[in-house]
């Protein structure tokens, strides 16, 4: 079952995450973190002896770029902080370089910091019973204390919650002394201040990041990209941008940012894109010379997509091939992605595929017709001496449908007898994930072959009795041709039952064509009322 208030805290948690921390530094050196704590923060805290800058409870913990935000903007509204905004950038950065997560650290949990938030976690029932009722588990499972600091972490809910042995699922057990005596000792072990991870991490060697890298990506309501982005070093770590390229319906794309790199491979961008403000979250590999994560709207962080990036060291290379399936005896328009191919550089699209027709062909972009024969599987692209591996997927038939996100929770906001809102809409966008039956020919197995995101008919219906009977599927809300979910405005609605308001419990459907066959997929969809707990985003 979907924990509906761990995802609320999941979406308000993170939400103050990139509003500051990607606008780089235009010029000159960055302030020194340690002077910057030492000037700042010694009214509360102390520093400690040793060669090494370490001060009380800072020194305690390691957090991502986001979580070290998170504990600044607190100490600006609950502690009085005064600090400019240019320090402040620098001590995130200066934080979560020294005390950050290392990437295996961090990666089970990414989904929290790139905004993936229509999730349904697992993590230990301690856990979901002590934390979980509050927050996500990604809350917490992105940080790292010794035992001491999770202690009094336990001592910070308390003081700040005093009522918080009352709530529900604490005030039917010893809480506080359950937490002291059984949580903290586990989430010392389990997410450790000390770790080898962070401590190789800290002795791998930097890669500066600047240079020109290829883009792919997807924009709800858009379509997928391709693009080649510049980054061109403003100071260590920091980066002007600039991106040119195009969706692959042949719209053009354009835009231009800053970036910042945090604890040598977590990448932040702000950038704007045809006009739209929007935020790049990545994580770049050890070598540096490709990232991965996903391109959300800064003003509705719940909206967005994945999004890759390849250094281009001037090497031929294949990335992509969109669509990145072919169904066996039909033949289809394909559009293979990379860069520096070569004019008369052969094409293969593996075993069993002919192309028939070369429609274009560019430096970064090829468009073929192509006609596949043989059995099912993936297939190797090759362009050249280029070759990307199980690009492409050859079917005989779409066996099944997965929605993306398979639970998704909107939320009704403004209205238009409330033009004044502060609270609104929170969208949620779908995609249709095609598969084929496996060896075993039954669909829905664990040799299921994924095809990748198919174009489907969208519509939404009731998703149970209750739902039926109350309408929701009338009031709730709409969603459009490209899978983007909008709820209904905040408020009574006095065209519903004793005028309620327009929440309500949805069936998402996509069917997907397939030849002459209909294949359907579906995903539960809550829309709830507002996010009342929206962070600061200073």
């Amino acid at each position: 079952m979907i924990n509906h208030n761990a995802i609320r805290k999941l979406i308000g948690a993170s939400a103050l995450m990139l509003a500051a921390l990607s606008s780089g530094l235009a010029s000159g050196a960055a302030p020194d973190g340690a002077a910057i704590i030492r000037e700042r923060c010694l009214a509360c805290h102390t520093e400690e002896a040793g060669a090494t800058p370490a001060f009380s409870r800072i020194g305690g913990q390691r957090k991502t770029p986001e979580g070290w935000h998170m504990t600044l903007n607190r100490m600006q509204h609950q502690r009085g902080l005064q600090i400019p905004v240019e320090e402040k950038r620098a001590l995130i950065k200066y934080l979560a370089d020294t005390q950050g997560l290392a990437p295996s650290e961090a990666a089970p949990y990414r989904y929290l910091l790139e905004q993936d938030t229509n999730r349904v976690e697992s993590v230990d029932a301690a856990y979901t019973e002590m934390c979980m009722r509050c927050h996500s588990g990604a809350r917490f499972a992105l940080q790292r204390r010794s035992e001491a600091e999770w202690k009094l972490l336990v001592h910070f809910h308390m003081g700040q919650h005093p009522t918080l042995e009352l709530h529900s699922l604490s005030r039917d057990r010893p809480w506080m002394q359950l937490a002291l005596d059984k949580v903290a000792p586990q989430l010392a072990r389990d997410f450790p201040l000390q770790s080898a991870a962070w401590s190789d991490w800290q002795k791998a060697p930097r890669v500066d990041m600047a240079g020109s890298w290829r883009l792919f990506g997807y924009v709800p309501g858009k379509g997928e990209f391709e693009a080649r982005m510049s980054a061109t070093a403003t100071a260590p770590d920091h980066f002007k941008l600039s991106v040119t390229g195009n969706y692959l319906d042949g719209q053009p794309l354009r835009g231009e940012g800053t970036a910042t790199l945090y604890t040598g491979y977590e990448w932040r961008a702000s950038v704007t894109l045809d006009g739209v403000k929007m935020r790049q979250v990545m994580a770049a590999n050890a070598q540096g010379d490709a990232m991965s994560g996903r391109l959300i709207l800064r003003d509705e962080r719940e909206i967005g997509g994945a999004l890759q990036a390849w250094r281009e060291d001037g090497q031929s290379r294949v990335v992509a091939v969109s669509p990145s399936y072919l169904r066996t005896a039909t033949s289809a328009t394909l559009t293979i992605l990379g860069s520096h191919f070569g004019d008369d550089d052969g094409i293969s699209l593996g075993d069993g595929i002919k192309v028939l027709k070369i429609v274009s062909r560019g430096a970064d972009r090829i468009v073929v017709v192509a006609e596949a024969r043989g059995d099912a599987g993936m297939r190797d692209v090759k362009v050249g001496g280029a070759s990307g591996a199980a690009l492409l997927a050859v079917y005989d038939k779409v066996a099944r449908v997965d929605l993306n996100p398979g639970d998704g929770v909107a939320r009704v906001g403004g209205g238009e007898n409330d033009p004044d809102a502060q609270l609104n809409k929170v969208r949620v966008a779908f995609r249709a994930i095609g598969y084929a039956a496996g060896a075993d020919g039954k669909a829905g197995t664990d040799d299921d072959l994924r095809l990748g995101y198919m174009p489907a008919a969208w519509r939404i219906e009731p998703l149970n009795e209750a739902a039926e009977k109350e309408q929701d599927h009338l009031y709730a809300g709409t969603i459009d041709a490209h899978g983007v979910f909008t709820p209904g405005n905040a408020g009574p609605n006095p065209a519903r039952h004793m005028s309620a308001n327009n929440v309500g419990m949805l069936r998402v459907v996509a069917i997907v064509s397939d030849g002459a066959e209909q294949v359907r997929g579906q995903a539960r969809l809550l829309v709830a009322v507002p996010d009342f707990v929206r962070r600061v985003l200073d």
